[in-house]
């Protein structure tokens, strides 16, 4: 059953309105959105439906066909601390709304995720979706960077959680067959178009079977770890601290890294060399797109993988496996666990024609080594896909 199906089953009507936000991959510049990086990334074409009608009470009436709890609020009197269910998202999302455009309708609407949750920026996607939607009904028109902010800000404020911009921005900005390249310093960005002579490729991704959420996990210690390493590289090198603004690497010139590194504590300078390397990778991955070499982009998603592993120190035991056989696989050029590293994905590009026995090799030597996880398991092959349009 679908979202449009369990809606009329509830309501016992057609909804009058539907949406639909795509997932994200990001394949080069995990882990570097919270500290101004650079980034890359696609959009792909599984995601997040809603399907939605209109409640002018101002009441929020919504349920994911994921978990068995609906939700109901006020877009006047939404709770303002979270609830501890999987709507905290989107009460978020509500009051940062509501504080820039004044809301009157509320919704009633179920959800639907195509794929399993984890890694794939399933939360991002939700508010985007559900944001689309309120926002339908209160005749508000926002742009692509308000939407994003207020999608950021819901995680951020509300639910607890340190992200940067990544998801928000692949699943607004992104378009088929093209790669987003996008400075967070400034948030501006580019969309390179797969090159003519570039090798076909599709996205798959690897669900490990175990599901995850960031909040609770040990990625805001992370990012704190790399806010903790810019404090003290401006310190050691005797930098100014901006009045009011909160330091991260992106201040501090690589030069001062490589000159102070060996005074942060190790773990701070795992970060800080993820970050820094990182960064670089980008760039360079960028410039492999935009030639047309794919071997030489996915080879870069391979060391970032191996960095998120090493230096950023993450990855499950099943994501670090599944990142091994997807290295010993011909056929992937390269891939990396999507998302936090905290359970959920992996994400490969790969070429199509090798697309049966990709499937085959790493689902047989997966479950090899985690049997429990038979039935769980999956593997999704994708396209790249345009991100979410906005209603005007």
């Amino acid at each position: 059953m679908n979202a449009a199906e369990m809606f009329e089953k509830t309501y016992r009507k057609e909804p009058r309105y539907k949406a639909f936000t795509p997932y994200r991959v990001c394949p080069i510049g995990a882990h570097s959105d919270h500290q101004l990086g650079k980034i890359t990334g696609f959009a792909i074409n599984k995601g997040i439906h809603i399907a939605y009608g209109p409640k002018e009470n101002g009441v929020v009436e919504i349920q994911s066909l994921q978990f068995e709890k609906r939700a109901q609020w006020h877009v006047a009197a939404t709770p303002d601390t979270p609830q501890g269910d999987w709507a905290d998202h989107l009460r978020g999302a509500t009051i940062a709304l509501n504080k820039r455009y004044p809301l009157r309708r509320g919704l009633c609407a179920v959800l639907d995720g195509e794929l399993p949750i984890g890694g794939l920026s399933s939360s991002a996607a939700v508010i985007i979706t559900f944001l689309s939607a309120l926002c339908k009904m209160n005749e508000i028109r926002l742009t692509e960077s308000e939407l994003i902010t207020i999608s950021q800000e819901a995680e951020n404020l509300y639910v607890g959680i340190a992200c940067g911009k990544l998801d928000q921005s692949c699943e607004v900005y992104c378009r088929k067959d093209h790669l987003l390249y996008m400075d967070l310093k400034d948030d501006t960005y580019k969309l390179i178009p797969a090159h003519a002579d570039m090798k076909p490729y599709k996205i798959a991704v690897f669900f490990s079977g175990l599901e995850r959420s960031l909040a609770g996990s040990a990625f805001n210690m992370r990012v704190d770890e790399c806010r903790s390493a810019a404090y003290a590289l401006k310190a050691y090198s005797g930098m100014e601290y901006g009045k009011f603004e909160e330091t991260n690497l992106r201040d501090v010139p690589y030069e001062v890294f490589l000159q102070y590194k060996d005074r942060l504590p190790e773990p701070w300078r795992k970060r800080a060399t993820h970050w820094y390397e990182e960064f670089f990778r980008v760039e360079k991955g960028a410039k492999a797109w935009t030639e047309g070499d794919i071997e030489e982009f996915g080879r870069l998603s391979f060391e970032s993988g191996y960095s998120s592993i090493y230096n950023w120190e993450t990855g499950s035991p099943e994501l670090k496996k599944l990142y091994e056989i997807m290295r010993e696989t011909k056929g992937i050029y390269g891939g990396r666990f999507s998302g936090a590293g905290f359970k959920g994905c992996s994400m490969a590009l790969i070429d199509p024609s090798y697309e049966e026995s990709i499937i085959e090799k790493v689902t047989k030597e997966y479950l090899d080594t985690f049997p429990r996880l038979t039935g769980k398991f999956s593997v999704h092959i994708c396209e790249s896909a345009d991100g979410v349009k906005l209603e005007v």
